[in-house]
Formats: structure tokens, sequence, C-alpha cells
């Protein structure tokens, strides 16, 4: 294949790619499906840029196999080879300021009733409410609601009978914590029927949950030499190491959780001033946290060598694979329990709230303030934090003198 390039819309997207880390190797098989993929939509009369989606680009593979080698296993690496070729040209372009059609379609929006859409506009209104709590609430009332027509019970008529019976009907399939939180949403639901006039009385007392104490399980720790052979376990010279080290460096450092670090964005860290600025999402309170060197190492490395070159977003930690999207929760667990198999580490559950309850535990293993930790954690109470304690005394009883006779 000719690997030279042929005209400067090639040199730009080339060097864009390079900059991104692709390999050369890969760059090549790349430029071959691109310039077929050009091919096909001159020879067709195409404009080519109306074509740059995955709905165009699997009509091109389409028609580029043909019959006679269709359902074998070459044609299907084909078909994500020419696809991920093909993307990533229309990354490039995107990124060069291109107007070009999007790669999938956006999924529907759930069709919510206008009493629903009444509610998410309240519960919005309200400080505090996380998205992943709105996304709970909303899916509880949907089927409080669809419980009550399958009764055939009016909102003007309900009773706690109503209420008791829609719980029963949930327990025995979910667990008491999950019960519990769905009992949290139906006390916002019946709440916000009381505030808008549809019930003349106050229900959300009588919702009674299963009895579930936050102290009978304590926080999962990780102990401090086990976190610091996880990050030992990262290679910083193999992509994303570098990304994924300052990340679970924050982590670790300052003991944020996963949406506050991955939540970043470029500005809010301030180099002249030493400053690392996070956000916290349920809260919505801005903190200032002091740069520490480690971490201001680390995030230089990761920014001159490792970050992909994404103009479109200013978020601070982004995938290494295009279109360059912000990385996951779920893409950072996975990480996380990764680099933990290659240090050796092993726990039933490993996540970034894993770091986050080590960093907290080990603070108060050393003696920090309760109030002090719970400030830095975003706590909205001390006795949240006094999990944490428990912890610190069960590592107590390990160190512990023998009691004389």
């Amino acid at each position: 294949m000719d690997t030279k390039v042929r005209d400067g819309r090639e040199r730009a997207v080339v060097e864009f790619w390079r900059r991104g880390h692709l390999a050369w190797s890969t760059i090549q098989v790349y430029l071959g499906w691109v310039r077929r993929f050009r091919t096909y939509c001159q020879r067709r009369k195409l404009i080519e840029a109306d074509q740059l989606s995955l709905a165009g680009v699997l009509r091109f593979a389409r028609a580029y196999v043909g019959p006679r080698l269709r359902g074998k296993r070459s044609t299907r690496r084909a078909f994500h080879s020419a696809q991920h070729a093909v993307h990533a040209w229309a990354c490039a372009l995107r990124s060069f300021g291109g107007t070009l059609p999007a790669w999938r379609r956006q999924p529907k929006m759930q069709v919510l009733s206008p009493l629903l859409k009444e509610y998410r506009e309240y519960r919005q209104a309200h400080n505090g409410v996380a998205q992943s709590t709105l996304i709970r609430d909303l899916d509880v009332a949907k089927r409080f609601l669809k419980h009550l027509q399958q009764g055939q019970r009016a909102l003007a008529r309900l009773t706690l009978v109503d209420i008791d019976a829609f719980i029963k009907k949930l327990a025995p399939y979910y667990s008491t914590s999950t019960v519990v939180d769905t009992c949290s949403s139906l006390r916002a639901f019946l709440r916000f029927l009381q505030a808008t006039g549809r019930l003349h009385t106050d229900l959300a007392k009588g919702v009674m949950a299963p009895r579930f104490r936050l102290s009978a399980r304590p926080p999962r720790t990780l102990p401090w030499q086990d976190v610091q052979r996880i990050l030992r376990s990262i290679r910083p010279s193999e992509p994303p190491g570098k990304r994924d080290f300052a990340i679970l460096l924050l982590l670790a450092t300052y003991g944020l959780g996963a949406a506050e670090v991955l939540g970043l964005r470029l500005g809010d860290v301030d180099w002249q001033a030493g400053i690392l600025r996070a956000r916290r999402p349920k809260t919505k309170v801005h903190i200032e946290l002091p740069l520490l060197p480690p971490v201001a190492r680390a995030l230089t490395a990761y920014l001159r060598w490792e970050r992909p070159p994404a103009k479109g977003t200013a978020r601070l930690f982004l995938s290494k694979r295009m279109p360059y999207e912000p990385i996951t929760s779920g893409a950072l667990r996975h990480r996380i329990r990764l680099y933990a198999t290659q240090a050796g580490v092993s726990a039933n559950v490993i996540g970034a709230h894993a770091f986050r309850h080590s960093h907290a535990s080990r603070q108060v293993d050393a003696g920090a303030n309760l109030k002090v930790v719970s400030e830095i954690l975003g706590h909205r109470s001390s006795s949240s934090t006094s999990v944490y304690i428990r912890v610190a005394l069960k590592r107590l009883r390990g160190v512990g003198l023998p009691v004389p006779r």
C-alpha cells in the first residue's frame, strides 16, 4: 500500500493521529480504509461529509465486501477495521472545525407523563439531588403509578394500605438496602404530591422501611500498603499509565470520589496558586485543595505526554481512543481491578471507593479530627464518618497488648 500522504488533508489527519499516540502500523491500515471510503463516495457521487456516520460506514462496508465474502470471519474483521478507520478520520476532521453528522443517533429520551415531568422539575429545583438519585426517584414514581393503575386506584384516594402493598410487593426481589432506597424515593414523591395539592394528608411519614444501619457494614477499605502496591503496579511508560496513575493518586491522596475526580476540568488546576478545585456532585459545593508536589508531577506528565489532542472538551481525563470522550466510572473501575490483579491485591470489592475509604481510615488512624475528616470527604454529618472509627479499632485489636490475668 502507498504509505505516502497524498494531500494536505491526509497530512493534517496523520499528524492528529500521531499526537493521539496511534502506532504507525495502525495509521497505515486506517489510511487504506479511508482511501477506499473516499473512492467509494466519488464513484457513487456521494458527499463524503454526509457519509461520515456509523450508518454511512456500514453501507460502505456492505458495498465493499459484496455477496462473495459475506459470512466469513475475515469479513467481520474487515467491517470492524473499516468502522474504526473512518471513525478516526471523522474525529480528526471534526477537531479541525468541520461540520459532520453525529456518528451515532442519539438515543430516544425517556417519555415521561406530564405528572412525572413536573416531578422531575420539582426535584431538580432542590439542592443536593444527584443525577443518579433523580433517575431512581423517577423510576420509583413511575413504578408506583403503574402499581396504582393496575389496582385501579386514584391518587386522590391513596391510603397507607396501597403504599404498604407496593413495598411488600418489592421486598422479596430486592436487598434490604435497595428497599430502603426505594422507600426514600417514595417518600419524596409523596411529599411532592402533597406540596402540589394532589394529596391532602402527609402519607410520607407512614412509609415504613426495613431497618438498615449503615454502621452494621463498615466501608470496604484497603491497607495502605496495598494502595501503594497498586500504585506501583501502574507503568507510566505504557499509555494510559500516566492518566491512570494521576487518577488513582488523586483518589488516594485527597479521598475524592470517582465522580469528583472524573469531573475535573483543565481550568480546575491552578498552577500558579498551587490549588486544585473540585466540585461535589451531590451538594454542588466547590472545594479547594492544595496541589501537592507528587500530584502536580503526575498531572504534568499526563498533560504533557499522554493527554490526547481533544479540543472540543475541557475535561481533564479522557479515554485514549477516539473520539477521546471523558473516561467513565465503569472504565475506571475496570482499570483499578486490573492494577489490583497485577499487584496481587485481592478483595471482595475493589473500586474507586476503596481508595476513598482507605484515605479516610488512614486519617482516623493518624488521629485526625473526625469533623475535619468529615469536611474533607464532603459528608454533611460527622455520623457518616464515624463508621471509619470501627475500621481503625479493628486494626488496633491486632496490635493490642495481651491483658494480664
